[in-house]
Protein backbone atom coordinates (compact mmCIF):
# COMPACT_ATOMS: atom_id res chain seq x y z
CA UNK A 1 0.00 0.00 0.00
CA UNK A 2 1.11 3.61 -0.99
CA UNK A 3 2.60 5.49 1.50
CA UNK A 4 0.07 9.15 1.92
CA UNK A 5 3.58 10.88 1.05
CA UNK A 6 3.17 9.34 -2.64
CA UNK A 7 -0.15 8.96 -3.10
CA UNK A 8 -0.17 12.86 -4.75
CA UNK A 9 2.21 12.06 -7.05
CA UNK A 10 0.49 8.65 -8.15
CA UNK A 11 -1.90 10.40 -8.46
CA UNK A 12 -1.05 12.65 -10.41
CA UNK A 13 0.93 10.41 -12.57
CA UNK A 14 -2.18 8.68 -12.98
CA UNK A 15 -3.65 11.67 -14.30
CA UNK A 16 -1.51 12.27 -16.90
CA UNK A 17 -1.22 8.98 -18.17
CA UNK A 18 -4.99 8.67 -18.50
CA UNK A 19 -4.79 12.13 -20.37
CA UNK A 20 -1.81 10.92 -22.41
CA UNK A 21 -4.03 7.51 -23.55
CA UNK A 22 -7.37 9.58 -24.22
CA UNK A 23 -4.70 11.27 -26.98
CA UNK A 24 -3.47 9.04 -28.11
CA UNK A 25 -7.48 7.33 -28.95
CA UNK A 26 -8.38 10.80 -30.12
CA UNK A 27 -5.78 10.67 -33.01
CA UNK A 28 -7.23 7.10 -34.13
CA UNK A 29 -10.46 8.79 -34.69
CA UNK A 30 -11.04 10.28 -38.12
CA UNK A 31 -11.78 13.90 -38.31
CA UNK A 32 -12.72 16.01 -41.20
CA UNK A 33 -11.14 19.24 -39.55
CA UNK A 34 -8.40 20.83 -41.62
CA UNK A 35 -7.93 18.27 -43.97
CA UNK A 36 -7.38 18.70 -47.38
CA UNK A 37 -9.23 16.01 -50.43
CA UNK A 38 -7.33 14.44 -53.06
CA UNK A 39 -9.80 13.46 -55.76
CA UNK A 40 -8.47 11.01 -58.46
CA UNK A 41 -11.03 10.58 -61.23
CA UNK A 42 -11.55 7.92 -64.30
CA UNK A 43 -14.01 9.00 -66.66
CA UNK A 44 -15.44 7.73 -70.14
CA UNK A 45 -14.49 9.83 -73.45
CA UNK A 46 -11.70 11.69 -71.48
CA UNK A 47 -8.12 10.93 -70.76
CA UNK A 48 -8.44 10.57 -67.51
CA UNK A 49 -6.90 7.21 -65.90
CA UNK A 50 -6.92 7.47 -61.73
CA UNK A 51 -5.75 11.09 -62.12
CA UNK A 52 -5.89 13.82 -59.83
CA UNK A 53 -8.45 15.85 -60.35
CA UNK A 54 -8.73 18.16 -57.33
CA UNK A 55 -6.98 19.42 -54.13
CA UNK A 56 -10.14 20.52 -52.26
CA UNK A 57 -11.13 21.75 -48.40
CA UNK A 58 -13.92 21.02 -45.92
CA UNK A 59 -15.72 23.45 -45.06
CA UNK A 60 -18.30 23.71 -42.37
CA UNK A 61 -21.52 21.81 -43.51
CA UNK A 62 -24.69 23.46 -44.01
CA UNK A 63 -28.23 21.72 -43.43
CA UNK A 64 -28.42 20.03 -46.86
CA UNK A 65 -31.55 20.74 -49.10
CA UNK A 66 -34.18 17.91 -50.66
CA UNK A 67 -33.03 19.25 -54.09
CA UNK A 68 -29.06 18.70 -53.45
CA UNK A 69 -27.18 15.40 -54.30
CA UNK A 70 -25.62 13.94 -51.07
CA UNK A 71 -23.00 11.10 -50.12
CA UNK A 72 -22.80 11.02 -46.10
CA UNK A 73 -20.35 9.39 -44.76
CA UNK A 74 -20.09 7.91 -40.96
CA UNK A 75 -16.39 7.15 -40.17
CA UNK A 76 -17.61 6.19 -36.29
CA UNK A 77 -19.86 3.13 -37.75
CA UNK A 78 -17.43 0.35 -38.87
CA UNK A 79 -17.99 -2.72 -40.23
CA UNK A 80 -15.52 -5.43 -41.57
CA UNK A 81 -11.71 -5.14 -42.23
CA UNK A 82 -10.46 -5.90 -45.25
CA UNK A 83 -7.91 -8.31 -46.62
CA UNK A 84 -6.83 -6.89 -49.75
CA UNK A 85 -7.96 -6.60 -53.78
CA UNK A 86 -5.84 -7.87 -56.39
CA UNK A 87 -6.53 -10.89 -59.01
CA UNK A 88 -5.58 -14.00 -60.19
CA UNK A 89 -1.93 -15.62 -61.08
CA UNK A 90 -2.94 -18.76 -63.53
CA UNK A 91 -1.01 -20.62 -65.80
CA UNK A 92 -2.23 -18.51 -68.90
CA UNK A 93 -1.21 -15.46 -67.18
CA UNK A 94 2.04 -16.59 -66.35
CA UNK A 95 2.85 -17.85 -69.81
CA UNK A 96 1.82 -14.78 -71.33
CA UNK A 97 3.65 -13.07 -69.08
CA UNK A 98 6.71 -15.18 -69.67
CA UNK A 99 6.85 -14.22 -73.54
CA UNK A 100 6.93 -10.55 -72.65
CA UNK A 101 9.87 -8.62 -73.69
CA UNK A 102 11.83 -7.80 -69.91
CA UNK A 103 10.88 -4.18 -70.02
CA UNK A 104 6.98 -4.83 -70.53
CA UNK A 105 7.45 -7.90 -67.74
CA UNK A 106 8.61 -4.73 -65.04
CA UNK A 107 6.01 -2.97 -66.64
CA UNK A 108 3.26 -5.06 -65.76
CA UNK A 109 4.85 -5.84 -62.27
CA UNK A 110 4.45 -1.93 -61.65
CA UNK A 111 1.17 -1.88 -62.76
CA UNK A 112 0.05 -4.50 -60.55
CA UNK A 113 1.87 -4.53 -57.57
CA UNK A 114 3.73 -1.25 -56.75
CA UNK A 115 1.84 1.05 -54.91
CA UNK A 116 3.14 3.68 -55.82
CA UNK A 117 3.41 3.81 -59.83
CA UNK A 118 1.19 0.92 -60.51
CA UNK A 119 -2.59 0.10 -58.35
CA UNK A 120 -0.66 -2.10 -55.42
CA UNK A 121 -2.58 -5.79 -55.80
CA UNK A 122 -1.87 -7.28 -52.02
CA UNK A 123 -4.48 -10.54 -53.09
CA UNK A 124 -3.62 -13.45 -55.13
CA UNK A 125 -5.81 -16.28 -56.51
CA UNK A 126 -3.86 -19.35 -57.85
CA UNK A 127 -4.83 -22.75 -59.49
CA UNK A 128 -4.08 -26.07 -57.63
CA UNK A 129 -3.77 -28.66 -61.00
CA UNK A 130 -4.96 -27.15 -64.43
CA UNK A 131 -8.11 -24.85 -64.98
CA UNK A 132 -9.61 -23.67 -68.12
CA UNK A 133 -6.63 -21.04 -68.40
CA UNK A 134 -3.73 -23.65 -68.61
CA UNK A 135 -2.12 -24.79 -72.30
CA UNK A 136 -3.35 -28.37 -71.14
CA UNK A 137 -4.62 -30.28 -68.40
CA UNK A 138 -2.23 -31.92 -65.94
CA UNK A 139 -2.32 -32.94 -62.32
CA UNK A 140 1.03 -33.09 -60.05
CA UNK A 141 0.68 -37.21 -59.58
CA UNK A 142 1.28 -40.09 -61.94
CA UNK A 143 -1.87 -41.83 -63.03
CA UNK A 144 -3.54 -44.16 -60.21
CA UNK A 145 -1.51 -43.20 -57.62
CA UNK A 146 -3.91 -42.57 -54.91
CA UNK A 147 -0.79 -42.48 -52.12
CA UNK A 148 0.60 -39.55 -54.29
CA UNK A 149 4.03 -40.99 -53.54
CA UNK A 150 5.11 -39.22 -57.00
CA UNK A 151 3.64 -35.63 -56.28
CA UNK A 152 5.57 -32.95 -57.70
CA UNK A 153 4.84 -28.86 -58.68
CA UNK A 154 7.60 -28.96 -61.37
CA UNK A 155 4.89 -27.90 -63.60
CA UNK A 156 4.47 -25.02 -61.67
CA UNK A 157 8.67 -23.94 -61.93
CA UNK A 158 8.01 -23.38 -65.70
CA UNK A 159 5.78 -20.17 -65.39
CA UNK A 160 3.46 -20.00 -62.70
CA UNK A 161 5.79 -19.69 -59.46
CA UNK A 162 8.76 -17.43 -60.50
CA UNK A 163 5.71 -15.09 -61.88
CA UNK A 164 4.12 -15.41 -58.44
CA UNK A 165 7.84 -14.82 -56.61
CA UNK A 166 8.54 -11.35 -58.61
CA UNK A 167 4.86 -10.23 -57.78
CA UNK A 168 5.60 -10.72 -53.76
CA UNK A 169 9.47 -8.97 -54.43
CA UNK A 170 7.85 -6.36 -56.26
CA UNK A 171 4.61 -5.75 -53.89
CA UNK A 172 7.00 -5.26 -50.97
CA UNK A 173 4.46 -6.27 -48.33
CA UNK A 174 2.82 -9.37 -47.73
CA UNK A 175 0.59 -10.54 -50.75
CA UNK A 176 -2.63 -13.08 -48.94
CA UNK A 177 -2.47 -15.59 -51.06
CA UNK A 178 -4.91 -18.53 -51.76
CA UNK A 179 -5.16 -21.59 -54.21
CA UNK A 180 -8.28 -23.35 -55.62
CA UNK A 181 -8.87 -26.52 -57.23
CA UNK A 182 -10.76 -27.69 -60.45
CA UNK A 183 -10.33 -31.25 -61.02
CA UNK A 184 -8.67 -33.71 -58.74
CA UNK A 185 -7.04 -36.60 -61.19
CA UNK A 186 -9.27 -38.33 -63.10
CA UNK A 187 -8.38 -41.21 -61.42
CA UNK A 188 -9.95 -40.07 -58.40
CA UNK A 189 -13.15 -39.51 -60.05
CA UNK A 190 -16.56 -41.34 -61.45
CA UNK A 191 -16.39 -40.04 -64.82
CA UNK A 192 -12.83 -40.62 -65.53
CA UNK A 193 -12.15 -37.41 -66.83
CA UNK A 194 -10.87 -34.03 -65.11
CA UNK A 195 -13.47 -32.06 -67.36
CA UNK A 196 -16.97 -31.85 -67.92
CA UNK A 197 -18.17 -32.73 -63.61
CA UNK A 198 -18.14 -35.87 -62.23
CA UNK A 199 -17.62 -36.51 -58.58
CA UNK A 200 -15.07 -37.58 -56.28
CA UNK A 201 -15.50 -41.00 -55.64
CA UNK A 202 -15.28 -41.43 -51.49
CA UNK A 203 -12.12 -43.91 -51.74
CA UNK A 204 -9.88 -40.62 -52.78
CA UNK A 205 -11.50 -38.73 -49.90
CA UNK A 206 -8.16 -39.17 -47.83
CA UNK A 207 -5.93 -38.80 -51.16
CA UNK A 208 -7.60 -35.58 -52.00
CA UNK A 209 -7.06 -33.89 -48.71
CA UNK A 210 -3.28 -34.83 -48.20
CA UNK A 211 -3.25 -33.39 -51.81
CA UNK A 212 -3.87 -30.06 -50.64
CA UNK A 213 -1.70 -30.51 -47.75
CA UNK A 214 1.03 -31.39 -50.31
CA UNK A 215 0.56 -28.42 -52.43
CA UNK A 216 0.82 -26.09 -49.79
CA UNK A 217 4.12 -27.35 -48.51
CA UNK A 218 5.56 -27.67 -52.07
CA UNK A 219 4.60 -23.69 -52.17
CA UNK A 220 6.30 -23.31 -48.89
CA UNK A 221 9.39 -24.75 -49.92
CA UNK A 222 9.26 -22.63 -52.76
CA UNK A 223 8.84 -19.29 -50.75
CA UNK A 224 5.54 -18.83 -51.32
CA UNK A 225 3.07 -18.57 -48.72
CA UNK A 226 -0.71 -20.35 -49.29
CA UNK A 227 -2.65 -18.68 -46.82
CA UNK A 228 -6.03 -20.24 -47.58
CA UNK A 229 -7.63 -22.75 -50.34
CA UNK A 230 -11.29 -23.17 -51.44
CA UNK A 231 -12.63 -26.62 -51.56
CA UNK A 232 -13.75 -26.56 -55.03
CA UNK A 233 -13.88 -24.15 -57.79
CA UNK A 234 -17.88 -23.90 -58.84
CA UNK A 235 -18.93 -27.00 -57.21
CA UNK A 236 -22.66 -27.15 -59.05
CA UNK A 237 -20.93 -26.44 -62.76
CA UNK A 238 -20.91 -29.00 -65.47
CA UNK A 239 -17.97 -27.43 -67.32
CA UNK A 240 -16.34 -28.36 -70.35
CA UNK A 241 -13.54 -27.41 -68.58
CA UNK A 242 -12.28 -29.01 -65.54
CA UNK A 243 -14.82 -29.30 -63.19
CA UNK A 244 -16.06 -31.48 -60.21
CA UNK A 245 -19.44 -31.75 -58.56
CA UNK A 246 -20.81 -31.53 -54.85
CA UNK A 247 -23.46 -31.07 -53.21
CA UNK A 248 -23.64 -29.12 -50.16
CA UNK A 249 -23.75 -32.22 -48.24
CA UNK A 250 -20.52 -33.90 -49.98
CA UNK A 251 -18.65 -30.74 -49.17
CA UNK A 252 -19.55 -30.41 -46.07
CA UNK A 253 -18.64 -33.80 -45.50
CA UNK A 254 -15.44 -33.97 -47.35
CA UNK A 255 -14.69 -30.59 -44.94
CA UNK A 256 -16.02 -32.23 -41.95
CA UNK A 257 -14.29 -35.66 -42.00
CA UNK A 258 -11.37 -35.22 -44.05
CA UNK A 259 -10.18 -31.88 -45.35
CA UNK A 260 -10.56 -29.97 -41.96
CA UNK A 261 -8.33 -32.98 -39.53
CA UNK A 262 -6.33 -33.81 -41.99
CA UNK A 263 -5.07 -29.85 -42.85
CA UNK A 264 -4.72 -30.06 -38.73
CA UNK A 265 -2.63 -33.37 -38.59
CA UNK A 266 -0.53 -31.88 -41.07
CA UNK A 267 0.31 -28.92 -38.86
CA UNK A 268 -1.97 -26.69 -41.65
CA UNK A 269 -4.41 -26.06 -39.04
CA UNK A 270 -4.02 -21.77 -39.22
CA UNK A 271 -4.82 -22.08 -43.11
CA UNK A 272 -8.09 -21.10 -44.31
CA UNK A 273 -10.61 -22.70 -45.76
CA UNK A 274 -13.18 -21.48 -48.18
CA UNK A 275 -16.42 -23.12 -48.88
CA UNK A 276 -19.03 -22.82 -51.88
CA UNK A 277 -16.28 -20.39 -54.35
CA UNK A 278 -19.55 -19.90 -56.77
CA UNK A 279 -21.61 -17.78 -57.49
CA UNK A 280 -24.24 -15.45 -55.27
CA UNK A 281 -27.25 -17.41 -56.09
CA UNK A 282 -27.01 -20.44 -54.06
CA UNK A 283 -24.70 -18.96 -51.23
CA UNK A 284 -27.09 -18.81 -48.69
CA UNK A 285 -27.77 -22.67 -49.00
CA UNK A 286 -24.24 -23.49 -48.86
CA UNK A 287 -23.95 -21.46 -46.04
CA UNK A 288 -26.85 -22.84 -43.62
CA UNK A 289 -25.69 -26.31 -44.84
CA UNK A 290 -22.01 -26.03 -43.99
CA UNK A 291 -22.26 -24.01 -40.77
CA UNK A 292 -25.26 -25.46 -39.33
CA UNK A 293 -23.10 -28.17 -38.84
CA UNK A 294 -20.64 -27.31 -36.12
CA UNK A 295 -18.64 -30.15 -36.82
CA UNK A 296 -17.59 -28.89 -40.24
CA UNK A 297 -18.18 -25.23 -39.35
CA UNK A 298 -15.15 -25.35 -37.16
CA UNK A 299 -13.04 -25.66 -39.91
CA UNK A 300 -14.47 -23.28 -42.50
CA UNK A 301 -13.04 -19.45 -42.56
CA UNK A 302 -15.32 -18.21 -44.62
CA UNK A 303 -17.18 -18.11 -48.15
CA UNK A 304 -16.46 -17.54 -51.27
CA UNK A 305 -18.44 -16.28 -54.20
CA UNK A 306 -18.60 -15.33 -57.42
CA UNK A 307 -20.65 -13.27 -60.35
CA UNK A 308 -21.22 -15.34 -63.15
CA UNK A 309 -25.09 -15.54 -62.49
CA UNK A 310 -28.11 -15.88 -65.05
CA UNK A 311 -30.40 -13.26 -63.13
CA UNK A 312 -27.67 -10.46 -63.24
CA UNK A 313 -29.08 -7.06 -62.88
CA UNK A 314 -31.25 -7.25 -59.88
CA UNK A 315 -30.04 -5.69 -56.61
CA UNK A 316 -31.65 -9.42 -55.59
CA UNK A 317 -27.81 -10.75 -55.87
CA UNK A 318 -26.06 -8.45 -53.80
CA UNK A 319 -28.85 -9.05 -51.18
CA UNK A 320 -27.85 -12.91 -50.75
CA UNK A 321 -24.43 -11.98 -49.88
CA UNK A 322 -25.76 -9.51 -46.96
CA UNK A 323 -27.77 -12.48 -45.86
CA UNK A 324 -24.79 -14.77 -45.27
CA UNK A 325 -23.07 -11.91 -43.44
CA UNK A 326 -26.51 -11.07 -41.11
CA UNK A 327 -26.54 -14.75 -40.69
CA UNK A 328 -23.56 -15.66 -39.87
CA UNK A 329 -21.83 -12.94 -38.81
CA UNK A 330 -18.30 -14.43 -36.84
CA UNK A 331 -17.94 -15.79 -40.73
CA UNK A 332 -15.89 -14.19 -43.45
CA UNK A 333 -17.31 -13.04 -46.87
CA UNK A 334 -15.04 -13.26 -49.74
CA UNK A 335 -15.16 -12.47 -53.68
CA UNK A 336 -12.82 -14.75 -55.23
CA UNK A 337 -13.31 -14.64 -59.00
CA UNK A 338 -15.27 -12.25 -61.35
CA UNK A 339 -14.15 -11.31 -65.17
CA UNK A 340 -16.11 -9.81 -68.51
CA UNK A 341 -16.66 -13.71 -69.72
CA UNK A 342 -16.57 -12.73 -73.63
CA UNK A 343 -13.21 -11.75 -75.56
CA UNK A 344 -13.46 -8.89 -77.96
CA UNK A 345 -9.84 -7.26 -79.12
CA UNK A 346 -11.49 -4.99 -81.03
CA UNK A 347 -14.03 -3.40 -78.05
CA UNK A 348 -11.19 -3.87 -74.89
CA UNK A 349 -12.51 -0.30 -74.48
CA UNK A 350 -16.04 -0.89 -73.50
CA UNK A 351 -16.71 1.59 -70.99
CA UNK A 352 -19.94 -0.63 -69.41
CA UNK A 353 -17.05 -3.65 -68.68
CA UNK A 354 -15.64 -1.28 -66.06
CA UNK A 355 -18.88 -0.01 -64.92
CA UNK A 356 -20.15 -3.74 -63.81
CA UNK A 357 -16.46 -3.47 -62.06
CA UNK A 358 -17.24 -0.75 -59.99
CA UNK A 359 -21.12 -1.49 -59.61
CA UNK A 360 -20.03 -5.19 -58.21
CA UNK A 361 -16.85 -3.96 -55.82
CA UNK A 362 -18.99 -1.54 -54.25
CA UNK A 363 -21.88 -3.61 -53.58
CA UNK A 364 -19.90 -6.54 -51.96
CA UNK A 365 -17.94 -4.19 -50.09
CA UNK A 366 -21.30 -2.64 -48.99
CA UNK A 367 -22.73 -5.78 -48.14
CA UNK A 368 -19.80 -6.97 -46.11
CA UNK A 369 -17.05 -9.21 -48.23
CA UNK A 370 -13.85 -8.42 -46.51
CA UNK A 371 -11.92 -8.78 -50.36
CA UNK A 372 -11.99 -8.44 -54.29
CA UNK A 373 -10.02 -11.19 -56.27
CA UNK A 374 -10.26 -10.42 -60.10
CA UNK A 375 -9.69 -13.31 -62.46
CA UNK A 376 -6.47 -13.55 -65.18
CA UNK A 377 -4.54 -10.33 -64.01
CA UNK A 378 -2.80 -10.74 -68.03
CA UNK A 379 -4.42 -12.76 -71.02
CA UNK A 380 -3.53 -12.45 -74.60
CA UNK A 381 -5.04 -10.93 -77.69
CA UNK A 382 -7.42 -13.63 -78.07
CA UNK A 383 -8.65 -13.66 -74.40
CA UNK A 384 -6.13 -17.20 -73.54
CA UNK A 385 -3.93 -19.16 -73.52
CA UNK A 386 -7.10 -21.46 -72.71
CA UNK A 387 -7.08 -25.27 -73.73
CA UNK A 388 -11.13 -25.25 -74.44
CA UNK A 389 -11.00 -22.07 -76.21
CA UNK A 390 -13.35 -20.40 -72.57
CA UNK A 391 -11.75 -16.95 -73.52
CA UNK A 392 -12.48 -13.82 -71.44
CA UNK A 393 -11.10 -10.70 -70.98
CA UNK A 394 -8.87 -9.09 -68.60
CA UNK A 395 -7.68 -6.09 -67.06
CA UNK A 396 -4.61 -6.48 -69.26
CA UNK A 397 -4.10 -7.72 -72.01
CA UNK A 398 -0.86 -8.25 -74.21
CA UNK A 399 -0.28 -8.12 -77.69
CA UNK A 400 1.64 -10.90 -78.46
CA UNK A 401 2.76 -10.28 -82.09
CA UNK A 402 4.29 -6.53 -80.80
CA UNK A 403 4.60 -7.04 -77.18
CA UNK A 404 2.70 -4.26 -75.94
CA UNK A 405 0.23 -4.00 -73.17
CA UNK A 406 -3.24 -2.73 -73.24
CA UNK A 407 -4.96 -1.50 -70.23
CA UNK A 408 -8.56 -1.61 -70.01
CA UNK A 409 -10.93 1.11 -68.19
CA UNK A 410 -11.52 -2.23 -65.69
CA UNK A 411 -7.77 -1.82 -64.79
CA UNK A 412 -8.30 1.38 -63.89
CA UNK A 413 -11.53 0.87 -62.06
CA UNK A 414 -9.96 -2.30 -60.02
CA UNK A 415 -7.06 0.82 -59.01
CA UNK A 416 -9.73 3.07 -57.42
CA UNK A 417 -10.57 0.44 -55.05
CA UNK A 418 -7.01 -1.57 -55.01
CA UNK A 419 -4.44 1.71 -54.49
CA UNK A 420 -6.31 3.18 -51.54
CA UNK A 421 -7.73 0.64 -49.84
CA UNK A 422 -5.36 -0.93 -48.05
CA UNK A 423 -5.24 -4.20 -46.26
CA UNK A 424 -6.61 -3.96 -42.44
CA UNK A 425 -8.62 -1.12 -43.44
CA UNK A 426 -12.05 -0.60 -42.41
CA UNK A 427 -15.16 -0.11 -43.90
CA UNK A 428 -17.62 2.62 -42.57
CA UNK A 429 -20.93 3.73 -43.27
CA UNK A 430 -21.04 5.95 -46.56
CA UNK A 431 -24.69 6.55 -48.57
CA UNK A 432 -25.82 8.22 -51.05
CA UNK A 433 -28.92 10.30 -51.89
CA UNK A 434 -29.30 9.04 -55.57
CA UNK A 435 -29.19 5.73 -57.21
CA UNK A 436 -26.97 6.93 -59.88
CA UNK A 437 -24.34 7.71 -57.48
CA UNK A 438 -22.97 4.75 -55.83
CA UNK A 439 -20.69 4.97 -53.19
CA UNK A 440 -18.35 3.18 -50.56
CA UNK A 441 -15.69 3.94 -47.94
CA UNK A 442 -12.30 3.01 -45.72
CA UNK A 443 -10.61 4.19 -43.35
CA UNK A 444 -6.93 2.76 -43.63
CA UNK A 445 -4.34 1.95 -40.64
CA UNK A 446 -2.95 4.80 -41.28
CA UNK A 447 -5.64 7.27 -40.17
CA UNK A 448 -6.67 8.20 -44.16
CA UNK A 449 -9.95 7.87 -45.40
CA UNK A 450 -10.62 6.14 -48.73
CA UNK A 451 -14.08 7.23 -50.48
CA UNK A 452 -14.90 5.53 -53.33
CA UNK A 453 -17.83 7.75 -55.89
CA UNK A 454 -18.82 6.21 -59.21
CA UNK A 455 -21.39 7.89 -61.71
CA UNK A 456 -23.17 5.55 -63.49
CA UNK A 457 -25.39 8.10 -65.35
CA UNK A 458 -25.37 10.09 -68.73
CA UNK A 459 -24.53 13.52 -66.75
CA UNK A 460 -22.43 15.39 -64.70
CA UNK A 461 -23.12 15.57 -61.25
CA UNK A 462 -22.12 18.25 -58.58
CA UNK A 463 -22.39 16.38 -55.13
CA UNK A 464 -21.28 17.25 -51.54
CA UNK A 465 -19.72 15.14 -49.38
CA UNK A 466 -20.42 15.11 -45.99
CA UNK A 467 -19.07 14.02 -43.05
CA UNK A 468 -19.39 14.78 -39.40
CA UNK A 469 -20.11 18.98 -39.22
CA UNK A 470 -17.62 19.51 -42.30
CA UNK A 471 -18.54 19.04 -46.40
CA UNK A 472 -17.00 19.36 -49.34
CA UNK A 473 -18.01 20.11 -53.14
CA UNK A 474 -17.16 17.81 -55.59
CA UNK A 475 -18.04 17.70 -59.82
CA UNK A 476 -18.01 14.21 -60.98
CA UNK A 477 -18.23 13.54 -65.03
CA UNK A 478 -20.64 11.57 -66.57
CA UNK A 479 -19.49 7.74 -66.75
CA UNK A 480 -16.97 8.15 -64.14
CA UNK A 481 -15.39 6.96 -61.05
CA UNK A 482 -13.48 8.96 -57.98
CA UNK A 483 -11.36 7.72 -55.31
CA UNK A 484 -11.75 10.65 -52.65
CA UNK A 485 -8.49 10.57 -50.52
CA UNK A 486 -8.69 12.71 -47.33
Amino acid sequence: MLKPQYLLPALCLLIICSSINQQLFAQQQFSAEGKNIIVYTTADSTNLKLTQTAVLDFKDARPPLETDIVVFVNPDKQFQEILGIGGAVTDAAAEVFAGLPADKQQELLNAYYDKQAGIGYSLMRTNINSCDFSSESYTYVTAEDKELKTFSIAHDKQYRIPLIKLAIEKAGEKITIFASPWSPPSFMKDNKNMLKGGKLLPEYYQSWADYFTKFIKAYAAEGIPVWGITIQNEPLAVQSFESCNYTAEEERDFLKNYLGPTMVNHGLGDKKIIIWDHNRDFANHWADVIYSDSAAAKYAWGLGFHWYETWTGSEQLFDNIAHVRENYPGKNILFTEGCVEKSDSSNYFYWPKAERYGRSMINDFNNGTCGWTDWNILLDEHGGPNHVGNFCSAPVHADTKTGNLIYTPSYYYIGHFSKFVRPGARRVSATSNRSDLLTTSFLNENGKMATIVMNQSDQEMHYSLYTGSKAVDVIIPQHAIQTLLY
